[in-house]
């Protein structure tokens, strides 16, 4: 079975020589004999000059948009290139048909502004002054196009002169091209020298971490030098305590004896002085010791995952999720490179939003409609975002699954059954 449409797959040659004929410009020597317009009706799409359909088809239609008003009266395979569709367009515009038809509506609808501000217009030489303005401005080329050549005041002298000029528009428009992938290239070199910052960066965030776990060791044997230094302190205050109470009860000498209470007055202050700073450095050793027990509670669990993760991936068949987009909303933070690796590895493209954590929530339903499918991690994320995820997914029939552990087993697990999902329906579809 042939993968064109429909008179195309047996005429491809006739159609695009037909629709390419007249390019060239009529030779100097040529007089070309103006038309005169009969009557005010507007002339309709197939009742233009076959010639003229490829560029109108061409400007007036990106590629994309010019396939999804064909499939709406015509059936051709999905890898139909772009093309094949031009010229099955620009063949089908010959003559009145349901594709015509369809053009014809969307190109009245679009460009109605400009209808409607020419329809003043009687003759030649103003419809080629307002077609002169737009060329020169740049501006709503595609809709006066369409409006000058389906005008009654055009003649065939002004028809020749909007060819050449659209023909040299859509040349300067190619090299315009050439210059965006100039800049593109650009981009690719500046996204290299990015990458490698961020390598410094991730390199000098190990490096502090190591200099935060040398800092904890260092301040506990401080702590520790303060306690013995507390514990000498207090026994000699004791000591002196008990000389004062001998010195009290035989008062030898009075002057002495004041002295010594001075003495122990002072080492009172530096006793209470030692204790404060004993309780500073313990509640620092507080706070060290649950930030290590943090980053080991969260280097156990990305362990775990990992060999969870490597267990259910030697358990599964071979996935296939065919460029599917998959949507992951919430899930930790340090667990989103093995989210990217499933959904990568697994033939995806991976996606991502934080539940409303630290992202904006309102932007849920843009990211949610960019997706084909969408793993919400139900324990990690907010109540808002969880009942928009959901709403948007049951009102637009997209496939979600729900999972409530963070783990990247259970997310591979999620994506696993994504997959076999996705791989029945394509079987489906090519069997049909």
């Amino acid at each position: 079975m042939s993968n064109a449409p429909f008179k195309v797959a047996s005429g491809l040659a006739q159609v695009v020589r037909r629709a390419t004929e007249g390019y060239a410009v009529p030779s100097p020597t040529l007089e070309v004999a103006p038309v005169r317009a009969s009557g005010s009706r507007r002339r309709r799409l197939w009742e233009i000059p076959h010639r003229l359909h490829c560029p109108v088809v061409g400007v007036c239609f990106d590629c994309d948009e010019l396939r999804a008003l064909m499939k709406k009266v015509m059936h051709f395979p999905p890898e139909t290139s772009d093309y094949v569709l031009h010229t099955t367009a620009v063949g089908n515009c010959e003559q009145r048909g349901q594709l015509a038809e369809l053009l014809q509506r969307t190109l009245e609808q679009r460009f109605r502004l400009t209808l409607k501000s020419l329809s003043a217009v009687k003759d030649a030489d103003a419809l080629r002054k307002a077609w002169d303005k737009a060329c020169s401005e740049g501006k709503n080329v595609p809709a006066m196009l369409w409006a000058c050549w389906t005008h009654p005041a055009l003649d065939t002298e002004l028809e020749q002169e909007i060819f050449g000029d659209i023909h040299m528009l859509q040349h300067q428009l190619g090299s315009g091209t050439r210059a965006d992938l100039d800049a593109m290239r650009r981009l690719n070199g500046e996204n290299v020298a990015l990458r490698q910052q961020l390598a410094s960066a991730q390199a000098a965030v190990e490096e502090i971490r190591t200099d935060k776990a040398a800092a904890v060791f260092a301040t506990e044997r401080t702590l520790a030098e303060t306690r013995s230094e507390l514990a000498a302190a207090t026994a000699s205050g004791e000591r002196l305590a008990r000389e004062l109470q001998e010195l009290h009860e035989s008062l030898p000498d009075l002057r002495h004896a004041q002295a010594l209470l001075r003495r122990i007055s002072l080492l009172e202050v530096q006793a209470d002085a030692a204790r404060q700073k004993n309780a500073l450095l313990e509640r620092e050793l507080v706070r060290m010791r649950d930030l290590a027990r943090d980053a080991e509670g969260a280097f156990e669990a990305l362990s775990r995952d990992a060999a969870e993760l490597q267990a259910s991936q030697d358990e599964l068949p071979e996935r296939d999720l065919a460029g599917k987009r998959v949507l992951c909303v919430g899930g930790r933070s340090g667990s989103l490179r093995s989210y990217r690796d499933v959904v990568e590895q697994s033939g995806g493209e991976f996606l991502h939003h934080d539940g409303g954590l630290e992202e904006s929530a309102h932007r849920i339903d843009s990211v949610v409609a960019a997706a084909d499918i969408v793993i919400c991690q139900a324990g990690c994320i907010s109540h808002n975002a969880y009942w928009r995820v959901k709403e948007h997914c049951k009102r637009t029939g997209k496939r979600c699954v729900f999972v409530k552990s963070a783990g990247v087993a259970s997310f591979d697990r999620a994506v696993g059954e994504v997959s076999e999902i996705v791989q029945i329906v394509e079987i489906v579809r090519r069997e049909a």
